[in-house]
């Protein structure tokens, strides 16, 4: 029962110091913790926005990124697709102009045939008006030459 007693003194001496820790904790409780649990409150709350802004900011930056990249193909499409018709422009009066020289050129070697022929034919018949004279002319000069086989028994 001693041990009871004191047990009973010393609670009683400690009322006190558990009331002044009490009154203590509440103190800090109100004048700490309340205002710095409000501050970490509206920080995290502030961190929390700031990160929202930066996600939208970043989203809103891909997508111009995106969007600056589409505009980005479509001109070049676009490039490509001029210089494809340009280039098939050139092809087409490359082509155009080959067919001119090539039919101006066959038109030369037609006319150019038809001259040889006309010449060819023209020549003919200059060869064959001259042929009696020519085959008169040798038969006379054969005929005027001394033959060595008479030529050579005779004298």
């Amino acid at each position: 029962m001693d041990i009871l007693h004191q047990l009973g003194n010393l609670f009683l001496g400690s009322v006190p110091t558990i009331i002044l820790f009490l009154f203590f904790y509440w103190f800090m409780r109100w004048a700490f913790f309340q205002p710095m649990r409000r501050v970490m409150a509206e920080r995290y709350a502030r961190i929390e926005g700031a990160r929202a802004e930066a996600a939208a900011a970043e989203a809103e930056a891909k997508q111009e990124a995106g969007s600056y990249h589409e505009a980005l193909r479509k001109a070049r499409v676009e490039i490509h697709a001029q210089q494809e018709a340009g280039r098939q422009a050139v092809l087409d009066e490359r082509a155009k102009l080959l067919k001119a020289m090539r039919m101006r050129a066959q038109e030369e070697v037609d006319a150019a045939k038809k001259r040889m022929a006309a010449d060819f034919a023209s020549a003919r018949a200059e060869i064959e008006r001259q042929t009696p004279d020519l085959a008169s002319e040798i038969a006379r000069a054969i005929l005027a030459q001394p033959s060595p086989v008479r030529g050579g028994a005779t004298q």
